[in-house]
Parts: C-alpha cells; structure tokens; sequence
C-alpha cells in the first residue's frame, strides 16, 4: 500500500455546477480505484474556472468593487468543489461495497512568504473582462492591478507565491493517520501571511501542484500524481518529432526545463512540482498523467513517472 497525493486540475471539474458534479464523478471512479486497491489517499484540486465565476457573480453585483476579499471566494469554491467531491467518492466507493473509509474535506490555509518577489509582479488572472478606460477607472479607485489579457480585454491580475507551509497540517495529519480520504488544499489553498500577532489572508492565487507537493512532503507520501488532460509529458511538443517522456530523472527533467519544452502556465509547474517532491526525500516519486488512467500510472503502465 502506498499513501498517495492526487493533484486535481480545476478544469477537469466543468465550468458550471451541473457539469461539475458530472465531471466530479468520473473523478471519484479514477480516485476509487486507487482506494480500493489498498492504497491512502488525499486529493488536492484546482479551482480556477469555479473561483472566478464566484469573483465574477459579486463583481458584477458591486460594479467592480471589492465587495468579497478573494481569500474569501476561494474559501467558497474549497467548500463547493469538496462538498460535490466529497459526494461522488463516498457513493463511488459505497457502490463498491466499502463502506468503512471515511471521506472528509478540509478547508485549508497555506502559509506563503510576504517577501515571495511573486508579490511584486502579479501574473496570475481572476474574474471578468474590463475594458481599457474601466480598468484604470478601478486601478485609481482601489489598490487592484489590471493588465491586458490576449487582447481579450482587462482583468484584474494577483500575485502566485509559492507555498511555505500548511496552517492545518497537525489535522491533515491526524486524518491521515486515521485512515480517511482527505480533501485538502482546494484552488492551493487559501492564502495566508503572518501579520503581528495573527495569520491574515491575502489576495493571491497558489498554484495547485505546488500546494499538492507540499502537502505530499508534509504528510511523508510515497507518490506525488498530478492528473491532466494528457497521458505523458512531452518534449518537442506539437512539433513532428515529439516524444512522450515515460521514465525520467530529476536531472533529465531539468535539463528539458533548460531548454524552455514545458509551457510556463500549463505542464512547467507540474514538472517542477514533481520535481520538488522527489528531491525532499530518497525513494519517492512523481507522476503526471491523465485523469482516466490514474490506476495504471500509479501500476507503472500509463504516464511520466519523475524519480531520482
């Protein structure tokens, strides 16, 4: 048996709560059969389509204003997302006929570094579209940054530290060790710094394979799988001689990451995700693949499997 992190994509979840909940129980089939199997499992899954419809809706209630902080919102789209998780694993598991493996969702805070250099150049786009002259109507009105999105329109920008530590990680712990399947780090977590004599959340978005690999490290996992829309990493790709990487090194991967072959908003921080994973501790490893093939990767017969 084998204590396992899965790293959800927010965009495997849908973009509206009836194709969620769907798409939540093709999930919970691929997580089943990893619990079934015999081995322990916590997911941790992204919430990028489901935190900016919440931003949009209370935008569009206040014109703009900052009406809802956004630690707030992605607490929500923790509480949502999980809920309709939490759901669909427990019936996929009861159909199965186990019924004694509890399935609980936490709602997470992750510890970030107030002088992370992330803070000073925001990148990372929430909510809905403005165009020029608003945008910089709302940048005087409030602190909020607005940046040009691929000519598609304004949208407000925030920064994406990288994740210090786990505020729950003495529950996230527990849990595991009691055998339950943990729902943790939803959207990476809610974002919080220490502020005088108290942890404060602040308007930031945590990469979600970053927050799966530290709480992989956290709670000592054997394997760090992040589940896409592809069944392995690639180098060249798109390109005629493109390769699907099936078992590489931490040396290999970054090698390739030299070379600029992973697209920086979508595989690059998957790969230095399982990277950072694999290099905390000896006989670890991390695999990227497709959701639909979970099992096999895990079996070593599907996906880009990272090892020192």
């Amino acid at each position: 048996m084998a204590k396992i992190v899965v790293a959800l994509g927010g965009n495997a979840l849908g973009n509206t709560v009836e194709e969620q909940l769907k798409k939540a129980k093709g999930s919970a089939k691929s997580i089943a059969d990893l619990i079934v199997a015999g081995h322990q499992v916590v997911i941790v899954h992204g919430n990028g389509p489901q935190v900016g419809k919440i931003r949009l809706a209370f935008e569009k209630a206040d014109e703009g204003k900052d009406i809802m902080p956004f630690p707030e919102c992605t607490a929500m789209s923790q509480g949502y997302i999980g809920y309709h998780l939490q759901q669909t694993i427990d019936e996929e598991l009861v159909a199965r006929g186990v019924n004694d493996v509890p399935v609980i969702t936490i709602l997470m805070q992750v510890i970030v570094d107030p002088t992370d250099p992330a803070f000073a150049n925001p990148t990372k786009p929430i909510g809905g579209y403005y165009d020029e002259e608003n945008a910089k109507k709302l940048m005087q009105e409030t602190s909020n940054v607005y940046k040009e999105d691929a000519g598609r329109g304004w949208r407000r920008v925030v920064p994406s530290p990288k994740p210090v530590d786990i505020y729950e990680k003495t529950s996230l712990n527990t849990l595991v060790a009691a055998g339950e399947v943990v729902i943790a780090g939803g959207g990476g977590g809610i974002p919080i710094v220490y502020k005088g004599a108290r942890y404060e959340g602040v308007d930031a978005v945590i990469d979600k394979d970053f927050s799966a690999s530290k709480i992989a490290e956290l709670i000592d996992a054997d394997i760090l799988i992040i589940l896409t829309a592809v069944e392995n990493v690639c180098v060249n790709f798109g390109q005629e001689n493109q390769q699907s990487l099936e078992h590489v090194s931490i040396a290999e991967m970054q090698k390739y990451i030299a070379e600029d072959q992973f697209a920086p908003g979508s595989m690059l921080p998957k790969v230095e995700a399982g990277i950072q994973f694999v290099q905390a501790k000896q006989g670890r490893k991390a695999i990227i693949a497709s959701l639909e093939l979970a099992g096999k990767a895990i079996q070593g017969e599907s996906g880009t499997v990272i090892q020192s």
